[in-house]
């Protein structure tokens, strides 16, 4: 609390004395910045269009007109005497209440029949058409503000996915959740440029007049990318393990191909951009065909490949039927399928992260269990001990262990044979955790020698249940079926003594306390102290 509060205090602005208003800025003189259009901009603008008046004329209310799906230079609006320029690279040069197109409003005159005129910079394909809204000035600026909603959720999602795989690298040390990191924060660039959100609300890249260049680029970087992982999350990895050579192949293209862009001129850009969609449909071709192949062989992981390929192909289809929706919203259909993509993904990766929890817990089973009996081994049990004696004081509870040799084993393996050996050894594990509580616990520190673990029980209660647990293993010898064996063990015991007794003080007592059982005769439970 202190932490949030003496910043805030020392840094908050009171408001004026009896009143319940913070007010903030002041008044100014400064123009709302706007881009003229030269001359040198409208001769690039080869493409026009008229938006002509209703045959009755305009009605003299005012009207809004949104142009979006412009990827590259500068848009172009007028009226009449007036006329805006604007540049989606550059918030500054657009009205501000349009925020993910170029927009105006204007008034015409009750009756006039003089045309919006706008136009526009030939695009690079010939689809990559922008759309043209008008209406009332409400609807239409909100389906701009919603646009950008989307643009913005779209990059939002991507930085906290990257973000998310920043916290798995921490936990698991797993260099891909780098490798998706940075695959985020690519996705990121490109979404940005795609929707003009490198310029708001100032330019952050500077892009300005090269964003073909930048667009074209970043697109093959980002092909580079999508291609080796949809082949990845669709199993082909899994279904051909030298297939990693290509992938890097694939990868190292695109970036090269993004280095060579600034060379390139309008006609290569051209020739440049459908060579990236040729290729991509093909990948997406192959990663379908992987994916479907990977699912037949009940590689169900390829499920989540698949559904990452999705979005992708219902563009491909929609663009071959020339869907008006995707010519409407090509830019958000673009960045809501790359979400999608980084979301599969992390799914993928998140999967990839259980899948070593799992592994990292089976080794430190393995590692910690005796691989004959199925007891923790020594090791796991002495930090067992360890924990019991580190709980703080007020957690503090008695605690008595029992030190149990398997008396005269030696002469057993003489007699029967090391396999029958390994036999009693089971049997006596078996014996152990069926005589003692849940909470206790059965630890074999090697060869035949086994400690017991009984937090909670005074010396009485501990003398009762080791006697109990030696006569156990006394029953053990007829299921057998030895002839002439007789088990029968020695345990020595020791309770804890807080603040005299360390983990070393505790089974050296307990180990002292079952040889002084096996020179009494064996086969008895003697209490060391």
């Amino acid at each position: 609390m202190l932490t949030l509060l003496v910043p805030l205090q020392a840094f908050a602005h009171a408001p004026e004395p009896g009143r319940d208003v913070l007010l903030l800025g002041a008044a100014t003189d400064e123009q709302t910045p706007q881009r003229a259009c030269s001359p040198e901009v409208l001769a690039r603008h080869q493409e026009i269009l008229e938006v002509p008046a209703p045959a009755e004329g305009w009605s003299g209310q005012p009207q809004a007109v949104d142009v979006f799906g412009v990827f590259t230079g500068e848009v172009r609006i007028s009226h009449g005497d007036r006329q805006i320029c604007g540049n989606m690279h550059d918030a500054r040069t657009r009205d501000s209440r349009f925020r993910a197109g170029i927009g105006m409003v204007v008034v015409p005159k009750a009756g006039d029949h003089e045309p919006i005129v706008v136009s526009w910079t030939t695009p690079l394909k010939p689809y990559w058409v922008p759309t043209v809204r008008l209406g009332a000035p409400s609807p239409v600026q909100q389906n701009d503000t919603a646009r950008l909603l989307v643009r913005v959720s779209c990059i939002a999602v991507a930085i906290a996915l990257a973000l998310s795989a920043l916290m798995g690298y921490v936990t698991a040390k797993d260099r891909s959740f780098l490798i998706y990191v940075a695959v985020c924060l690519v996705f990121v660039l490109w979404q940005s440029v795609l929707g003009g959100l490198s310029g708001y609300p100032e330019p952050w890249l500077p892009v300005y007049e090269s964003a073909s260049w930048w667009l074209i680029a970043l697109s093959a970087v980002t092909l580079g990318i999508l291609l080796p992982v949809l082949w990845r999350l669709n199993g082909g990895d899994r279904l051909w393990p030298r297939s990693r050579l290509g992938q890097q192949l694939v990868l190292w293209a695109g970036v090269a191909t993004a280095l060579f862009v600034p060379w390139f001129g309008v006609s290569g850009l051209i020739w440049l951009s459908d060579v990236l969609e040729h290729v991509f449909q093909l990948g997406l071709l192959v990663c379908l065909g992987v994916g479907l192949w990977a699912l037949r062989r009940r590689d169900y992981y390829a499920l989540a490949g698949l559904s990452a390929l999705l979005p992708w192909w219902v563009m491909m289809l929609a663009d071959l039927v020339q869907a008006q929706w995707l010519i409407a919203y090509r830019i958000e259909a673009l960045q809501l399928s790359a979400t999608w993509f980084l979301m599969m993904s992390a799914y993928a990766l998140n999967l990839r992260l259980g899948r070593l929890r799992q592994q990292r817990d089976e080794m430190r089973q393995l590692a910690d269990t005796d691989g004959l009996t199925g007891l923790p081994n020594r090791r796991a049990g002495l930090r067992l001990l360890a924990r019991h004696l580190e709980r703080p004081a007020h957690e503090q509870q008695s605690l008595a262990i029992g030190f149990l040799d398997i008396d005269l084993f030696k002469d057993i393996n003489d007699r029967f044979g090391h396999e029958a050996g390994d036999r009693v050894l089971v049997a006596v594990a078996r014996a152990l955790r069926t005589a003692v509580r849940a909470q206790d616990q059965v630890v074999r520190m090697g060869g035949e020698e086994f400690l017991i673990l009984l937090p909670g029980a005074n010396r009485a209660a501990a003398l009762s249940r080791l006697e109990s647990v030696r006569q156990q293993v006394a029953a053990v010898s007829p299921s057998l079926a030895l002839d002439g064996l007789a088990l029968t063990a020695s345990i020595g015991l020791a309770v804890w003594q807080p603040g005299r007794d360390d983990l070393a003080g505790l089974l050296r007592r307990a180990d002292h306390a079952m040889y002084s059982a096996k020179r009494a005769g064996r086969n008895q439970v003697y209490d060391g102290g």
